[in-house]
């Protein structure tokens, strides 16, 4: 691939991966209320996903998603009611009186991992990275056949990712770790994580 496009093309995925949005949302909102460890694995669950963005976009799903426009718009709202029931899973737990943190050690790593990979499958904003973005950076006369190009850069944006959304959720964790050392702190952050979840809900369903 031309080592240019590459570049350029790094230097806009990093721009756009450090701009807050829903991911980073979903990442505080998981590492505040669930602790460090939660945090990476909603990371790791994100990252997972996207990495199935690059392996459908580049066996040619981004060519027929835009064909059928219909289809983002339901991907968009199934997203967001997805994250909907997380947020009320956190308001029940706050409202019995059982901390985040503290029931995150009884859901299984497995469970935070898919719900995060489906949060990462049904978010709209990384649809279009691949409808819009990394086309922009494609070229029809590089040796590398188009699938492989497509391969490459959603590899690069799966690693700006797991760099910037992990240093994320382990400041967000140590906030998260400082304000549960009580049950009323913790009731407070549980709610919290949850109206941010809601927020993510809100912004995903009107992308």
């Amino acid at each position: 691939m031309n080592t240019h496009l590459l570049l350029l093309f790094l230097g806009v995925d990093l721009l756009l991966v450090c701009t807050p949005g829903p991911d980073w949302l979903y990442v505080v909102a998981r590492s505040l209320g669930q602790g460090r460890r939660t945090g990476l694995t909603a990371v790791a669950g994100i990252c997972a996903g996207y990495a199935a963005h690059t392996l459908l976009a580049a066996a040619g799903l981004a060519a027929a998603l835009r064909a059928i426009p219909a289809a983002l718009p339901a991907l968009r709202y199934v997203g967001a009611a997805y994250l909907v029931l997380i947020a009320v899973n956190l308001l029940r737990s706050a409202r019995r009186g059982t901390p985040a943190l503290a029931a995150a050690g009884d859901q299984p790593t497995a469970a935070v991992l898919r719900q995060s990979v489906l949060t990462a499958l049904l978010n709209p904003k990384g649809l279009l990275l691949y409808l819009s973005l990394i086309p922009q950076f494609i070229s029809p006369h590089a040796a590398l056949p188009i699938g492989g190009q497509v391969a490459v850069l959603g590899a690069l944006n799966v690693l700006a990712c797991a760099g910037i959304y992990g240093a994320l959720a382990l400041l967000a964790g140590r906030a998260g770790n400082s304000l549960t050392t009580s049950e009323r702190g913790a009731r407070r952050v549980s709610t919290a994580s949850a109206v941010i979840l809601l927020a993510v809900a809100a912004v995903t369903a009107s992308a």
